[in-house]
This record gives structure tokens, sequence and C-alpha cells, in this order.
């Protein structure tokens, strides 16, 4: 074969089609939107873009294309868990109680519960009341003598020393209560010739004690009603009944001072004073009644 002639190459050359330069690929970028109707995402804005692939650049440019396209997707990524936060809080507000309301609710059923509670203990401290039984008096001293009241006005005068005891008993099984008494009251013929006054104390559940109480007096007027008492040496001779009154109240605290239920007992006993009883123990299992 012979060589080719610089004319042969040049028309060689000269006859071959011209070769276009190759383009870049097409790509489009997608920008996050809102429909205001559906919420669905929506394309925006579409970029075509067309670069030729000898361009001496190429391999910067597509590497610019690529780190553009993951800032715009990481950038909707982003917009998207905004919308959806935004969205997701928007629903619980409209749907959901406001947080005042929860503390209301809580404050209200915390309240509706303890008053059920108490409400409970209370009526079930209600049946716990509790016993007293009045076992004695002792006269230690009685004496009857003739004297003047603060006014001037004679009469016969009483003086009488006693001890009662009583017994005790708390019932109740969760509880101790506080016990007072009002004062109590030995009359004869509607007048009180002597009384006395009880310490209060405390009681512990499931517990009882003797209580002992002393009731005297001192020089108080008969007027009229001193006649059968009175005698020459001052003692009685005759049985004399006598009359006991007191009431006994109970404060049960059953949880702290919140739930105190009361218990009352009033107590009356029937007393016969004998001459030769005094300075003895009188007992009293069936001469007292209790309401």
């Amino acid at each position: 074969m012979h060589a080719k002639t610089d004319s042969e190459v040049t028309s060689l050359a000269a006859s071959s089609p011209t070769r276009s330069p190759p383009r870049r690929p097409l790509y489009y970028v997608q920008s996050p939107s809102r429909d205001s109707h559906d919420g669905e995402k929506t394309v925006t804005t579409v970029s075509l873009h067309s670069t030729p692939l000898a361009s001496p650049h190429h391999s910067s440019s597509a590497a610019s294309h690529h780190h553009h396209r993951k800032d715009h997707n990481k950038a909707w990524k982003q917009i998207d868990a905004i919308d959806e936060g935004i969205y997701e809080a928007e629903d619980r507000h409209k749907n959901g109680l406001p947080r005042r309301c929860y503390f209301l609710a809580f404050f209200v059923g915390f309240f509706l519960l303890f008053t059920l509670f108490s409400l409970i203990l209370w009526g079930a401290s209600r049946p716990m009341k509790p016993k007293i039984f009045v076992k004695s008096i002792k006269f230690d001293e009685v004496r009857v003598q003739a004297g003047a009241d603060a006014s001037g006005v004679a009469t016969d005068m009483i003086t009488l020393n006693s001890t009662l005891k009583f017994r005790y008993s708390n019932t109740g099984t969760f509880f101790g209560v506080h016990v007072s008494a009002t004062s109590l009251d030995l009359s004869y013929s509607e007048i009180v010739i002597a009384s006395g006054d009880m310490n209060e104390f405390h009681q512990s559940r499931k517990s009882q004690r003797l209580v002992s109480v002393v009731v005297m007096s001192n020089k108080v007027p008969l007027y009229g009603s001193g006649a059968s008492l009175s005698s020459t040496t001052g003692i009685p001779v005759v049985p004399v009944h006598l009359k006991l009154n007191f009431v006994v109240q109970s404060r049960a605290y059953v949880l702290g001072k919140l739930v105190k239920p009361k218990y009352y007992k009033r107590i009356e006993c029937s007393i016969t004073l004998d001459p030769k009883m005094i300075g003895t123990i009188v007992p009293l299992n069936n001469s007292c009644t209790y309401d």
C-alpha cells in the first residue's frame, strides 16, 4: 500500500463529518411547597441545565451539581419535618385541652377522692362510741351547820367532800380521743350542794382507764331544804337521796384535725347518802343511766 499524500489527508479530513460536542445530562430540582387546600407537596420549579461534556471543567461541575442536589434534598427534608411539626402542634391545640385544664382536673379529682375517703373514715368511726361505766362514790366528809349566806340571811350550810370513780373505754380501733366533761354536780332537792371538775385527758385507741373526780363543797347554803340534814352533831341522821349529773364529751382524731367526730354521753346517777356509809365506798353499778 502506498503512503497517503498530504493532499489525501487534507481531503479526508475535509470530507469527514464534524462531531458535535456531547451535551450534559438534563436534571431538575424540586422546591417543596404546600397547596393551600390539600396540603400535598408539588413541584414548583424545574431547572434544566446543559453543559458540554467536553468542557474542561466537567468534573468540577459534576461535583458541584451533586453537592447542590444533596443540599436541596436536605433542605426539603428539614422543611417537611418543620411543616409536619407545625401541623401536629396545630392538631394538638385544636383537639387537646390546655395544660391548666389538666391541673384543674387533677385538683378536682384529688379533692373528690379525699372527700370520699374522709366520709368513709367518718362513717366507720361513728359506731365506735366510747363506753363509760360509773363504779362508785365515797363520802369522806359530810357536815351541816348553821350559818348565813353572802347577803347575811341565816340558813343551814353544808360542807361535803367525796370522790367519784368511773371507767372510760375507747373502743376506736384506729383513732385516739380527747376527753373532757362538764362540771359534775351533786344536788339535793334541786340545790347543787357539791361539784367537781374532771381533768381533760387523751385516750389512745382500744384502751381504757379509771377516772377519779373529787366532788366537794364548802358551806353551801341550804335555805329551807336542810331541815332533814341538820342534826346536833352536824351529820345527817337519816339516809338522803342525792342526784349526780354530768356530760362527758369525747373528740376523736380520725384523720388529724380534718376528720374529728364528737361523742356525747349524758350520765345521771341516783345516790343514797347513808350516814352509816360515810368514809366507805358506795357502789353505783346499777344506779346510773347513760344517754
